[in-house]
């Protein structure tokens, strides 16, 4: 996994007092960064559009238009004057080149934007928006420095937001890459060293980015081994049955020894997967949520203080009984709108949909840090797995799994792991990468999944 941060500035200033590394140095080496991506991926003498802003970002682009003079056919577009004395100064050494100036946008093969960075605090003003929009018309390659503009600090998007094919962010990965709303703006991300290695750069933190290598698929080492060595997840079924259903045969094609089905109603089940009245003796596991609809609320709270592993999902979000058992050691996996039920259940907040979107990363910190012991998912283009103070982000998200039934498979890939021994922060991880993958590697239409589809790819990993 990766290190995430909300700012940089101060691994910046570590860097000058700590390294004796100047910002002058720095910004080389960020110009050096995209430099080098643009010589290995094109050919010499593709024309390559600058778009820069009047600060350091800005000042970038400057010193990328002095590396590629000569190489790429250069051309700089000033939004405004040189503002900050880096850009003052990297704008002084590009006059001395005669780098070549143009008054107008144009469609060049390739358009770099360095217009605002991280340091955008304000809503755009039509100028600006105007000129981002005539930039996401073009069909030239896209390149943001750092971040695309239009992004601010929090990860929240203006009304024009620059539409980068690839992103090159500065010494480090940012907390705002990461919002859903910037996900279809960033592209493909890559880190820029900045004079020391990232390992160096970059301090403690309490947020990461998955890798694929943090997924931890539930494969059989043990020889001697029978059914019960892998665990019984118990699947409670509600009104809405096939929301069980599907989380059971999830659960069974995930590595589970044992999964049944409760419910008081006979179902039509695979011949592998058993059907109960009642939680089993044996049960490691129990996933609930899942299409429950109305329900006994005794039955249910004497479910949910079994001493056992459990996925919580769904209809339970909206019902003050959740608040009974936060105090365990359990997964929660909500959407939006359910989290903000929960939320204002617990008495954390009573917000919108749309404020926690703005926000996920500070309503999820509020929340973990009221409920230490509970495991967050909280869905989304970017999911974000939380406990007590740490946070990951699982980035592989796409629109694949925007169909009913993929929470289903979710909550039976978590409680199969959770059945198999699984610690909950563990399971809600490695689940979360294994339904992720699995979708990106549906071969079909991205429109055309069904949960057996997603089913059968987990399998396959």
């Amino acid at each position: 996994m990766q290190k995430i941060f909300d700012e940089v500035n101060s691994l910046d200033k570590r860097c000058y007092e700590g390294f004796f590394l100047n910002e002058d140095i720095l910004m080389e080496h960020a110009a050096f960064s995209m430099y080098s991506y643009i010589e290995n991926i094109f050919e010499e003498n593709k024309s390559v559009l600058i778009v820069c802003g009047t600060g350091n970002n800005g000042a970038d682009g400057l010193a990328l238009a002095r590396l590629l003079h000569k190489k790429f056919d250069v051309s700089l577009y000033l939004a405004s004057e040189p503002k900050s004395s880096m850009a003052k100064l990297q704008y002084k050494r590009v006059k001395t080149l005669n780098i070549k100036e143009v008054n107008e946008l144009f469609e060049a093969d390739i358009v770099v934007d360095c217009l605002f960075g991280t340091g955008l605090n304000k809503p755009l003003s039509e100028k600006y928006l105007n000129l981002i929009d005539t930039l996401n018309s073009y069909n030239s390659f896209k390149i943001a420095c750092d971040i695309p503009s239009g992004i601010n600090h929090f990860g929240q998007i203006n009304n024009s937001t620059f539409e980068a094919d690839v992103t090159i962010t500065m010494g480090a990965l940012k907390t705002s890459l990461f919002s859903d709303f910037a996900k279809d703006y960033i592209g493909e991300i890559i880190v820029s060293n900045l004079g020391v290695q990232r390992e160096i750069y970059e301090t403690q933190t309490n947020k990461f980015l998955l890798d694929e290598s943090d997924m931890n698929l539930p494969f059989r080492n043990k020889k001697n081994s029978h059914k019960g060595s892998y665990g019984h997840l118990n699947v409670v079924a509600g009104c809405k049955k096939g929301a069980g259903i599907i989380a059971a045969k999830a659960a069974f094609g995930f590595g589970a020894g044992l999964v049944s089905v409760v419910c008081h109603e006979n179902l039509d089940l695979p011949y592998h997967i058993m059907q109960t009245h009642f939680i089993s003796e044996n049960c490691t596991a129990i996933a609930i949520g899942m299409g429950l609809g109305k329900y006994e609320t005794d039955e249910i709270r004497k479910i949910l203080n079994k001493d056992v592993s459990k996925i919580i999902d769904a209809d339970l979000f909206y019902d003050k009984l959740i608040c009974e058992v936060l105090d365990q050691e359990i997964v929660l996996t909500p959407h939006p709108k359910e989290f903000i039920s929960l939320l204002k259940l617990c008495e954390i907040a009573d917000i919108s949909v749309q404020e926690l979107q703005n926000n996920r990363f500070l309503y999820v910190e509020k929340f973990c840090k009221k409920y230490p012991n509970v495991v967050l998912l909280l869905k989304g283009a970017n999911v974000i797995i939380a406990q007590s103070e740490k946070l990951y982000v699982n980035s592989f998200g796409s629109a694949v799994l925007s169909k009913g039934g993929s929470g289903d498979v979710l909550s039976g890939l978590i409680g199969s792991l959770l059945a198999q021994g699984y610690k909950p922060l563990e399971a809600a991880i490695s689940a979360s990468l294994a339904h992720a993958f699995g979708a990106r590697n549906y071969k079909k239409n991205n429109y055309s999944l069904i949960p057996s589809d997603l089913i059968e790819e987990i399998k396959k990993l």
